[in-house]
């Protein structure tokens, strides 16, 4: 999915949670749930969308107390 860039930010909605995508100095930031994923930089705004959805899509590991 290419998603509609406009002055270098995107953001939408993927399974309830926010997403959004900003270019910084040529490298694409990503945000989940409005909270940036630091060290995660992108060379395009495809390969970040696809980050962020496949961390969506990801299952959580539930911790269990012994």
């Amino acid at each position: 999915m290419a998603p509609p860039i406009s002055e270098g930010f995107w953001s939408d909605t993927y399974r309830g949670h926010a997403i959004a995508i900003l270019n910084h100095g040529g490298r694409w930031l990503v945000y989940l749930d409005h909270v940036l994923q630091q060290r995660m930089q992108f060379e395009t705004p495809e390969a970040a969308v696809n980050w962020l959805q496949r961390k969506v899509d990801k299952p959580k590991v539930r911790s269990r107390l012994h």
